[in-house]
């Protein structure tokens, strides 16, 4: 899999986004989701359910800070 972005249009205040770290943590939410379905097909669906809760608020909470760092640094530009 293509790691790289070719074209993607966003708002002004988004164009320094990190668009590789949100790739990069959507992929390690994807690993989590398989090792989620492995563990409820062994019969643990607690720990399943627990990884799912805890990776999901994990990868809103890094999201939201790259949306944050983002806007920052257009404030900074913006400044200048």
């Amino acid at each position: 899999m293509s790691k790289k972005v070719r074209s993607v249009r966003v708002p002004k205040e988004l164009e320094t986004l990190n668009l590789s770290g949100i790739i990069r943590e959507c992929e390690r939410h994807l690993r989590d989701l398989e090792s989620a379905t492995l563990l409820k097909q062994q019969g643990n669906q607690e720990a399943a359910e627990a990884l799912m809760k805890t990776r999901q608020a994990d990868l809103g909470r890094k999201i939201g800070k790259l949306v944050w760092e983002a806007r920052v640094q257009y404030g900074k530009s913006k400044e200048d």
